[in-house]
């Protein structure tokens, strides 16, 4: 797109999002138990912990909440994520993840959650607004080299003794300009694609796709190496679309430590492999990440 031509605000584009698009039909084509739409929350994640944990029979399995705008929105970290009215969407779910015979997964295939649902963003991007993006380890989707995603899972209370259920939660730029953007690492679907695309299709196209990807990991039993329905793992999937692999890379742990070296792959749990330049090789896991950056500058 010629920067010399950024896209407009339409008032139009900036109202309240569309139910009728967001009802029980959409519900039971993504599989999910409940699917609650608000206007205005502050942050989507926040509530839905608690709800989940006040009423867990009410909040069964992916069940989902949906907000046209958050006043308090927070990525990892406890960063702080805002936006315009209407120019995003924020979107949560409830996880109870179970096997095929009913029993609850292993919570070590909890840490495949995320890079699942990047996958599904990613996906999403691609067939509602004919976007081509990349997962940045180990939270982002990015567009470019820029943040047009960020992904937060937490744990919640499980119901009736069962183990934690994750609150997962995105939040997506669609239609901030330039100067509506909260950092110049971001970008959005209006600036990636020079038009204006409907929060509402890139919502119901991600819901789609994380639900049929969810569905499929339960049923492999969490294990990511399993073949999925196009024949490969969840695993090779994600190093696939992750920006991040084959770069040297700047981490930066807790306490003021920093680990420079080149991200070779992902572990079986979803860590990032870095192999350091004396050969010494880490695993390090998104939870113990304060930062991560190309060495050599840049933002994915």
């Amino acid at each position: 797109m010629d920067d010399h031509a950024q896209p407009q605000v339409q008032d139009h584009a900036r109202g309240p999002l569309d139910r009728s698009l967001l009802g029980p039909g959409l519900a039971q084509e993504a599989g999910m138990s409940r699917l609650e739409v608000v206007d205005d929350i502050d942050s989507t994640n926040t509530e839905l912990v608690r709800r989940a944990g006040a009423d867990p029979d009410g909040w069964g399995d992916f069940s989902v909440l949906v907000a046209g705008h958050q006043t308090a929105g927070r990525g990892r970290l406890q960063r702080h994520w805002e936006s315009p009215v209407g120019a995003s969407v924020a979107v949560s779910f409830v996880l109870r993840p179970h096997r095929r015979d009913a029993r609850p997964l292993r919570t070590q295939s909890y840490s495949w959650i995320s890079p699942l649902a990047a996958l599904a963003l990613r996906e999403a991007l691609a067939v509602s607004a004919g976007i081509e993006a990349s997962v940045k380890w180990p939270n982002d989707v990015v567009v470019d080299g820029r943040k047009i995603s960020g992904i937060l899972a937490q744990l919640a209370p499980g119901a009736h003794g069962a183990p934690p259920a994750v609150v997962l939660g995105t939040g997506i730029n669609v239609g901030q300009v330039e100067e509506e953007l909260p950092v110049p690492t971001a970008t959005s679907v209006v600036l990636a694609t020079g038009r204006q695309i409907r929060r509402e299709d890139v919502l119901v196209a991600y819901l789609l796709a994380f639900g049929r990807r969810y569905r499929e990991f339960c049923a492999a039993d969490g294990n990511p190496e399993l073949p999925l329905s196009d024949g490969r793992g969840l695993w090779g999937q994600v190093e696939d679309a992750t920006v991040t692999l084959g770069k040297r890379v700047r981490v930066e742990l807790p306490g003021g430590r920093t680990l420079v070296g080149r991200a070779t792959g992902l572990d079986a749990h979803g860590a990032l492999r870095v192999v350091e330049e004396d050969g010494s090789r880490h695993s390090v896991a998104a939870g113990d990440v304060v930062h991560l950056r190309p060495a050599d500058g840049g933002y994915a």
